[in-house]
């Protein structure tokens, strides 16, 4: 698990569009670049430069990740080495390790204004699956649009609900074979101590062309084979 989140996380949460820190993983790379801090400008200055944008991904300073309550920004914890690190130096190293990454959420997520960078972030950082309450209409598409799946929990039944912390290893079935519009697939949540949680989630393709977008991984990857095809 990246981040574990609350209700209404925006947009501008997970993709912001503002000031960039100047202790954070873009400042870092836009020094390496030889970049004074006087010509940094925005993190929408630069949306152009996927570089900064992915280092930007979850980078509002008023995000709270309840895997590390006693900090707010970008940190995360890395699993199972439990060291705190930037949510990019996380995804960094799960990605040279080759683990796909989830993230759990509350309700209305992604809502605010529509900003693609919110769905195109978290796909460049390795997210694979969304879990929450509820999504907002357009960034639900979005995250479709870029090859991540949104998922969520059946009604009545809430990450806390179901005694989930952020610590355990999700294994999602149902993705591979009998995936549609809709339906549901089983995630079990095994904890450090072996202890396992089952439950169904309902999968967030409201349509036939979601999901062959979903299966080619992307509304781009899905033109561009189509074009190839021809």
């Amino acid at each position: 698990v990246l981040a574990v989140l609350g209700d209404s996380v925006t947009t501008d949460h997970i993709s912001p569009a503002g000031s960039i820190p100047k202790n954070g993983p873009a400042a870092r790379y836009l020094r390496e670049q030889g970049i004074e801090q006087v010509d940094w400008n925005t993190f929408g200055s630069r949306r152009g430069n996927h570089e900064v944008m992915m280092r930007g991904t979850f980078g509002n300073v008023r995000i709270n990740n309840a895997l590390v309550p006693d900090k707010e920004g970008n940190w995360t914890l890395h699993f199972p080495s439990g060291e705190v690190a930037s949510i990019f130096d996380a995804a960094m190293r799960y990605q040279t390790e080759s683990t796909p990454l989830v993230v759990l959420t509350g309700k209305e997520y992604g809502t605010g204004s529509s900003r693609d960078w919110a769905a195109k972030g978290p796909a460049l950082l390795g997210v694979k699956a969304v879990i929450a309450e509820s999504y907002e209409r357009i960034h639900r598409s979005n995250l479709i649009g870029m090859g991540v799946l949104p998922l969520a929990y059946e009604p009545g039944t809430t990450r806390k609900s179901l005694g989930l912390t952020g610590r355990e290893t999700f294994t999602i079935t149902g993705i591979a074979k009998g995936l549609a519009p809709g339906g549901r697939v089983t995630v079990t949540a095994r904890d450090e101590s072996g202890k396992e949680t089952t439950f169904p989630a309902v999968v967030r393709l409201n349509s036939a062309v979601e999901l062959d977008y979903y299966r080619h991984g992307g509304i781009l990857q899905r033109v561009l084979r189509q074009f190839m095809g021809r």
